[in-house]
Protein backbone atom coordinates (compact mmCIF):
# COMPACT_ATOMS: atom_id res chain seq x y z
CA UNK A 1 0.00 0.00 0.00
CA UNK A 2 3.01 2.35 0.68
CA UNK A 3 4.25 1.51 -2.68
CA UNK A 4 1.31 2.32 -4.42
CA UNK A 5 0.61 5.98 -2.62
CA UNK A 6 4.73 6.57 -3.14
CA UNK A 7 4.41 5.24 -6.87
CA UNK A 8 0.95 6.97 -7.74
CA UNK A 9 -0.13 10.11 -5.10
CA UNK A 10 -3.04 11.23 -5.70
CA UNK A 11 -4.87 8.48 -7.56
CA UNK A 12 -3.57 5.78 -5.29
CA UNK A 13 -4.92 7.80 -2.67
CA UNK A 14 -8.82 8.04 -4.04
CA UNK A 15 -8.44 4.47 -5.03
CA UNK A 16 -7.39 3.01 -1.43
CA UNK A 17 -10.14 5.42 0.27
CA UNK A 18 -13.11 3.83 -2.58
CA UNK A 19 -11.77 0.69 -1.44
CA UNK A 20 -12.05 0.81 2.52
CA UNK A 21 -15.23 2.92 1.84
CA UNK A 22 -16.77 -0.09 -0.18
CA UNK A 23 -15.62 -2.47 2.39
CA UNK A 24 -12.55 -3.95 1.97
CA UNK A 25 -10.45 -3.48 4.71
CA UNK A 26 -7.88 -0.94 3.94
CA UNK A 27 -6.70 1.24 6.90
CA UNK A 28 -7.49 4.76 6.10
CA UNK A 29 -5.15 6.08 8.79
CA UNK A 30 -2.41 4.89 7.05
CA UNK A 31 -3.71 6.13 3.56
CA UNK A 32 -3.93 9.71 4.73
CA UNK A 33 -1.15 9.87 6.99
CA UNK A 34 1.02 8.87 4.51
CA UNK A 35 -0.95 11.20 1.79
CA UNK A 36 -0.29 14.09 4.73
CA UNK A 37 3.39 13.51 5.04
CA UNK A 38 3.46 13.04 1.63
CA UNK A 39 2.30 16.92 1.19
CA UNK A 40 4.92 17.71 3.95
CA UNK A 41 8.00 16.59 1.63
CA UNK A 42 8.26 13.38 3.19
CA UNK A 43 10.34 11.87 0.75
CA UNK A 44 12.45 13.74 -2.12
CA UNK A 45 11.18 14.49 -5.22
CA UNK A 46 8.17 16.33 -6.29
CA UNK A 47 4.82 16.24 -3.97
CA UNK A 48 1.44 17.06 -3.56
CA UNK A 49 -1.14 19.87 -2.44
CA UNK A 50 -2.22 19.59 1.29
CA UNK A 51 -5.80 20.10 0.11
CA UNK A 52 -5.39 18.11 -2.93
CA UNK A 53 -4.53 15.21 -0.60
CA UNK A 54 -7.65 15.69 1.51
CA UNK A 55 -10.10 16.56 -1.80
CA UNK A 56 -8.75 12.74 -3.12
CA UNK A 57 -9.37 10.83 0.20
CA UNK A 58 -12.69 12.97 0.74
CA UNK A 59 -14.01 12.36 -3.07
CA UNK A 60 -12.67 8.31 -2.58
CA UNK A 61 -14.57 7.78 0.53
CA UNK A 62 -17.32 9.13 -1.18
CA UNK A 63 -17.70 7.44 -3.98
CA UNK A 64 -16.40 3.55 -2.37
CA UNK A 65 -19.38 5.03 0.08
CA UNK A 66 -21.98 4.76 -3.30
CA UNK A 67 -20.71 1.45 -4.14
CA UNK A 68 -21.48 -0.23 -0.89
CA UNK A 69 -24.98 1.52 -0.98
CA UNK A 70 -25.82 0.41 -4.33
CA UNK A 71 -24.66 -3.17 -3.14
CA UNK A 72 -27.31 -2.64 -0.29
CA UNK A 73 -29.89 -0.39 -1.95
CA UNK A 74 -29.97 -3.67 -5.21
CA UNK A 75 -28.49 -6.81 -3.29
CA UNK A 76 -29.92 -6.73 -0.16
CA UNK A 77 -29.06 -8.51 3.03
CA UNK A 78 -28.85 -12.21 0.94
CA UNK A 79 -26.44 -10.73 -1.63
CA UNK A 80 -24.21 -9.50 1.05
CA UNK A 81 -24.40 -12.17 3.50
CA UNK A 82 -23.58 -14.79 0.14
CA UNK A 83 -20.36 -12.49 -1.28
CA UNK A 84 -19.53 -10.49 1.44
CA UNK A 85 -16.60 -12.94 2.33
CA UNK A 86 -14.90 -12.35 -0.98
CA UNK A 87 -14.22 -9.64 0.17
CA UNK A 88 -13.59 -10.25 3.73
CA UNK A 89 -16.78 -8.98 4.98
CA UNK A 90 -18.27 -10.82 7.87
CA UNK A 91 -21.80 -11.31 8.92
CA UNK A 92 -20.94 -9.59 12.12
CA UNK A 93 -20.14 -6.49 10.29
CA UNK A 94 -23.29 -6.09 8.61
CA UNK A 95 -25.62 -6.78 11.57
CA UNK A 96 -23.29 -4.56 13.60
CA UNK A 97 -23.64 -1.26 10.85
CA UNK A 98 -27.50 -2.23 10.59
CA UNK A 99 -27.87 -2.52 14.53
CA UNK A 100 -26.20 1.25 14.50
CA UNK A 101 -28.40 2.67 11.49
CA UNK A 102 -31.83 1.23 13.45
CA UNK A 103 -30.50 2.98 16.66
CA UNK A 104 -29.95 6.19 15.11
CA UNK A 105 -31.38 6.30 11.81
CA UNK A 106 -30.47 8.55 8.59
CA UNK A 107 -27.90 10.61 10.95
CA UNK A 108 -25.87 7.53 11.32
CA UNK A 109 -24.61 7.80 7.91
CA UNK A 110 -22.71 11.18 9.24
CA UNK A 111 -21.69 10.20 12.76
CA UNK A 112 -20.30 6.35 11.95
CA UNK A 113 -17.70 8.00 9.54
CA UNK A 114 -15.88 9.53 12.71
CA UNK A 115 -15.94 5.95 14.06
CA UNK A 116 -12.98 3.16 13.48
CA UNK A 117 -14.72 0.61 12.24
CA UNK A 118 -18.12 0.92 11.98
CA UNK A 119 -17.44 3.67 8.96
CA UNK A 120 -16.36 1.34 6.56
CA UNK A 121 -19.92 -0.67 6.59
CA UNK A 122 -22.35 1.71 7.69
CA UNK A 123 -23.34 2.70 3.95
CA UNK A 124 -24.26 -1.38 3.06
CA UNK A 125 -27.74 -0.47 5.56
CA UNK A 126 -28.41 3.36 4.75
CA UNK A 127 -28.82 1.17 1.04
CA UNK A 128 -30.85 -1.77 2.33
CA UNK A 129 -32.65 0.65 3.96
CA UNK A 130 -33.25 2.64 0.46
CA UNK A 131 -32.18 5.87 2.34
CA UNK A 132 -32.26 8.30 -0.47
CA UNK A 133 -29.41 8.86 -2.81
CA UNK A 134 -28.90 13.00 -2.89
CA UNK A 135 -29.43 13.06 1.23
CA UNK A 136 -26.80 9.46 1.45
CA UNK A 137 -24.36 11.88 -0.32
CA UNK A 138 -24.91 14.87 2.23
CA UNK A 139 -24.43 13.10 5.65
CA UNK A 140 -21.58 10.71 3.59
CA UNK A 141 -19.51 13.95 2.45
CA UNK A 142 -19.91 16.15 5.72
CA UNK A 143 -18.96 13.17 7.87
CA UNK A 144 -15.96 11.91 5.48
CA UNK A 145 -14.37 15.47 4.92
CA UNK A 146 -13.56 15.64 8.43
CA UNK A 147 -11.98 12.72 9.38
CA UNK A 148 -10.13 12.29 6.01
CA UNK A 149 -8.91 16.49 6.92
CA UNK A 150 -8.16 15.05 10.71
CA UNK A 151 -5.43 12.59 9.43
CA UNK A 152 -3.97 14.06 6.55
CA UNK A 153 -3.21 17.09 8.66
CA UNK A 154 -1.82 15.21 11.34
CA UNK A 155 0.45 13.03 8.66
CA UNK A 156 1.89 16.89 7.33
CA UNK A 157 2.59 17.45 11.25
CA UNK A 158 4.75 14.52 11.47
CA UNK A 159 6.17 14.55 8.25
CA UNK A 160 9.22 12.40 7.42
CA UNK A 161 8.39 10.67 10.53
CA UNK A 162 4.79 9.32 10.09
CA UNK A 163 5.62 5.63 10.23
CA UNK A 164 6.62 6.09 14.00
CA UNK A 165 2.84 6.08 13.96
CA UNK A 166 2.17 2.45 12.57
CA UNK A 167 2.29 0.66 15.27
CA UNK A 168 -0.42 2.97 17.06
CA UNK A 169 -2.65 4.19 14.63
CA UNK A 170 -5.86 2.51 16.72
CA UNK A 171 -4.80 4.99 19.83
CA UNK A 172 -4.97 8.19 17.56
CA UNK A 173 -7.78 6.71 15.37
CA UNK A 174 -10.24 7.52 17.87
CA UNK A 175 -8.38 10.23 18.84
CA UNK A 176 -8.83 11.92 15.28
CA UNK A 177 -12.64 10.79 15.71
CA UNK A 178 -13.05 12.02 18.75
CA UNK A 179 -11.39 15.62 18.02
CA UNK A 180 -13.68 15.81 14.67
CA UNK A 181 -16.84 15.08 16.24
CA UNK A 182 -16.46 17.96 19.43
CA UNK A 183 -15.56 20.57 16.88
CA UNK A 184 -18.51 19.20 14.30
CA UNK A 185 -20.69 19.11 17.85
CA UNK A 186 -19.56 22.99 18.77
CA UNK A 187 -20.03 24.04 15.36
CA UNK A 188 -24.19 22.89 15.43
CA UNK A 189 -24.66 23.93 19.20
CA UNK A 190 -23.49 27.41 17.49
CA UNK A 191 -25.73 27.42 14.94
CA UNK A 192 -28.80 26.32 17.10
CA UNK A 193 -27.94 28.71 19.78
CA UNK A 194 -28.29 31.37 16.70
CA UNK A 195 -31.41 30.32 15.12
CA UNK A 196 -32.82 30.06 18.93
CA UNK A 197 -32.27 33.65 19.02
CA UNK A 198 -33.50 34.69 15.60
CA UNK A 199 -36.52 33.14 16.62
CA UNK A 200 -36.99 34.72 19.74
CA UNK A 201 -36.62 37.86 18.14
CA UNK A 202 -39.13 37.48 15.46
CA UNK A 203 -41.58 36.61 18.11
CA UNK A 204 -41.05 39.52 20.40
CA UNK A 205 -41.53 41.99 17.40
Amino acid sequence: MQHLILTYGLTAILLLMAAESACIPIPSEITMLLGGALAAGAVSGPHPNLIAVIAAGTVGNVLGSYLAWLAGRYGGRPLLHRWGRYIFLRADDIDRAQDWFVRRGASSVFWARLLPGIRTFISLPAGIAGMPAVRFGVYTLAGCLPWTAALAVAGYGVGANWHHLEDTLRGPSYVVAGLAALVIAVAAAVVLRRRHRSGAGVDEQ
